[in-house]
Order: C-alpha cells, then structure tokens, then sequence
C-alpha cells in the first residue's frame, strides 16, 4: 500500500475530513469494505448493502484499526465524507495507480475462466517483475477499486479481473485503472439473462480492448470467433491463443492424465516447451494458453513461461478442487458458480477422471441469470448429463433443477434421479447414494451454496449409509 495521509485521501476523493484530530495520519493499508477485514492503519468504505448499511460498522472498524472511514455522513470516527462512496472509492484507486506509472495494468474478461487465469498470470507474471492481482473474483465496480489499493511502489505488474452485467460496465472500469494490455478469454453463456444474448455479452466484453493505448497489447481467444472478432475494435498490438493453427501461442500434444490434469506442449514464437499443470480439467488448457499469451507477450521467455504454469497451483477454492477421501472417494468442488459451457467442461473433466470404471455422481444445483432460456439450457445440461454417461444425478433447486434432472432420466432412464430443494437436503441424499470409490462433481449457481455441501463431503471420511465401510 502507498501511505497517503488522510489529507491527501481527502483531496483525491473531493471529501472533507470530519472528526479527525490530525490529517496527516496516514493510510498505510488497504481499503476494504467488511469491518471484519480490516487491518491496522486501513481505510473502511461504508457502503449501504442489501441487508446492512455500512455506516453502522463504522466504530467497529475504526476499533480494529482503521484510520478512517470513507462515508456519505459523519459517523462520530474519523472520517472522510463524500458524497458517494463507490465514486470515492473510484477515485482512491486512481490516485494510487498514477503514483506508479510504472506499473502495467492487465485487464482480463471472459464469461469463463476469469478468475482461474488471472491466479496463473499472478503466478507467472513474478517472473519479471513484482505482481499483484484481484483478491479472490472481486471483479467489479467495488471490488476492482479495492484490488488497486494493495499496489506498493515496488509493483510492476497488476493484473485485475473485469466483469460486466451489462453495456458500458467495463468501459468505466477501465475508466478507474486504464490497461495496458487486455485479454479476453470467451463469449459464453454466463448471465445471458442480463445481457439479452451473446453479440451484446461480446459487445460488452469488447470494450475492454477498446480501452487499450495504440502501444498496448490486445490478446484474444482465436478459437472463439466471437474474440476473434474484436481484432479491429482496437489500436493495440494483437496476440492470439488457441489450439488452432492460426494462433500466435499454440497448445500442442494436448493430454489428460486420469486424474484429470492437462499437459500440452506450449509453442510460441518458433520455440516449444512442455507444460504439465497441476489443475483439474482440460478447459484449464485454454486458461493456461491464455496467461502464457500475456506472459510471453510482456517478454517472459517461452520456456520460463511454460515453468511457471507448470509449478502453478490452484488458488481460488471452488473451481476444480479435488480432494481424495481416505474411502477412496473424490469430491470435486467446482461449486463457486455455474453456466451452461462450465457445465459441460466439468463434465468433460469428471469423464477423464472416471476410465478406471468408477462411478460418477454428479450433484447439480440450478444455474441462475440465464434469462428466457433458462428453462431450456437447464434441459439442455440434463441431455449433457446423459451423454456424459454420469450414473447418479442429485439436482437442487427449484423449477430448473426438476427440469434438468426430468431431462437426463428421459435420455438415460438407467440414470438414478434424486431431486433436492436446497444444499442441506442435498447433503442428506449425497449420504444414501455416494459410494466408497465414487467420483463426485458438485457445481451449481453460487446462490444455490452447493460449495457448503462439497466442503462438507470433502471432509467426511466416510458415509454412514450407501453401503459405506
């Protein structure tokens, strides 16, 4: 964090201090808006939320070691009052940002993969320079904000997530912390609903590259035609990733091993190295290709790039997390949130976890934000659930979950169907059907909290019923 002193944290966000004995105190942490999560000599942004206004934390957070807190109204603390928090917070991020102009600002933006790719580059990027990156998936008009106040002067390279829910929202997120390089990673179906199809979601997702200065660098998914695509909405330098012929940064050889780790040979700029990730899943392919593809285009070499994405690890929890039970059972919490392409990549994953002939079961949780056509894509993933020859399917939920798992019997009446209205009923049937040497995905939508459930399984050693020993 660079040390601002209150004053100067006043000016920067057009607030006036109240309560403060001494303004040049300094903010010598990061801001956040939890009061739980604060640090000694860091900011707390009272923001009013959907269930509690902020400023009523203010004392608290001031108590744990806050110098202050960012607010619309005086709270009785030291404060800095604005007239609107979010735009506050908006303008902090700049003003810390413009005090190291030598750090390089990543945006990345995709419907899948944002947060698994940006935990590579943060692990890739060090290479060549000191990194900082999105806390947790906090992509948005808070949480991006919140990121940049973690940059120090040694910073070199600050990679943040971008998300959108509609029309222009990445455009003013690249307003708060203008990219020098832009990387999108797909079109999808994720939060469709909100978009109204995906030519708006690639409208959206394009203006990132947009942003970019005409000395930047513009890397795009040659394999999406819809990324592709946006190659002339830019000034910047493109790049491209794919497994395809005509990309710049070509996976070669790809393989799966049995417990679903892909390794592929990385070739770039007439050189090849071999890549063996860690993580579970072949669609990490593409996430790897496309952080290797930002790396190599900021001049990390082809064979120190393809080192790192090797020595690489799985950060965020619920996203391909295996864990192995000592039943011999594997649960794979890949329960953080859920569209229809991450479905099916999951069950691709689950299938090449499964040619030893275990079982799979697959505990399913509706997927939300999908619009008119939720009814359909959920019947859609019940079909993929059949296909994916999957033998014991638990959906949870409401109307969708009864209308994907109504799908998969009808389309493998072999398969055994147990319906769930929520994450505990969930639990309770996982305990009467899950077997000991079964492999068990569970995903749903984040609302649906199947990530308790999957928590919960993976720590169990053993069931008490469904013929556990």
């Amino acid at each position: 964090m660079i040390p601002l002193s209150l004053e100067a944290v006043a000016a920067a966000v057009g607030g006036r201090l109240y309560d403060v004995p001494d303004p040049s105190v300094l903010m010598s942490a990061p801001a956040v808006v939890d009061s739980r999560a604060v640090g000694p000599g860091g900011l707390f942004a009272a923001l009013p939320g959907e269930h509690a206004d902020g400023h009523a934390f203010a004392a608290n957070a001031v108590k744990a070691g806050a110098v202050a807190v960012l607010a619309i109204r005086p709270v009785g603390v030291p404060a800095v009052v604005v007239d609107d928090v979010l735009d506050a917070l908006a303008a902090l991020a700049r003003t810390v940002l413009a005090a190291v102009p030598e750090a390089t600002v990543i945006g990345l933006t995709g419907s899948a993969g944002k947060t698994s790719t940006k935990d590579l580059l943060a692990q890739v990027l060090p290479e060549i320079g000191p990194t900082i990156a999105t806390v947790k998936s906090f992509n948005g008009e808070i949480g991006m904000p919140l990121t940049v106040t973690h940059l120090d002067r040694s910073v070199r390279y600050v990679v943040l997530e971008m998300g959108a829910r509609g029309i222009g929202h990445i455009a003013h997120l690249t307003r708060i912390a203008p990219p020098a390089v832009g990387l999108v990673l797909n079109v999808g179906t994720a939060h469709v609903g909100e978009f109204g199809g995906r030519e708006q979601i690639a409208q959206a997702k394009g203006e990132l590259v947009e942003a970019l200065p005409e000395d930047g660098l513009a890397v795009l998914n040659a394999d999406d035609p819809l990324v592709a695509a946006m190659a002339p909405r830019t000034r910047a330098r493109v790049l491209t990733f794919g497994v395809g012929n005509d990309a710049d940064v070509r996976a070669l050889d790809v393989a799966v091993d049995t417990s679903g780790r892909p390794s592929f040979t990385l070739a770039a700029d007439g050189a090849r190295a071999r890549v063996d990730l860690s993580l579970h899943g072949v669609h990490h392919v593409s996430n790897a290709l496309a952080a290797a593809a930002v790396a190599i285009g900021l001049g990390v070499g082809v064979e120190k790039t393809a080192g790192a994405l090797s020595r690489a690890v799985l950060v965020a929890s619920g996203r391909m997390e295996v864990t192995d039970r000592p039943d011999g059972v594997r649960i794979i919490n890949d329960a953080f949130n859920a569209n229809p392409d991450s479905m099916k990549a999951a069950f691709t994953a689950l299938a090449a976890m499964a040619t030893d002939g275990r079982r799979t079961v697959a505990i399913l949780g509706e997927m939300k934000e999908l619009g008119a056509d939720g009814t359909e894509e959920h019947r859609g993933v019940g079909r993929l659930v059949a296909a994916a020859g999957i033998d014991v399917l638990i959906a949870v939920g409401a109307d969708d979950a009864r209308t994907l798992a109504t799908a998969a019997h009808a389309d493998n009446p072999r398969l055994t169907v147990a319906h769930a209205d929520d994450r505990d009923r969930a639990l309770t049937l996982a305990h009467d059907l899950i077997r000991p040497g079964d492999i068990v995905l569970v995903k749903g939508s984040h609302s649906v909290e199947l990530e308790h459930t999957a928590q919960r399984l993976a720590a169990e050693a053993r069931f008490p019923g469904g013929g556990g020993a």
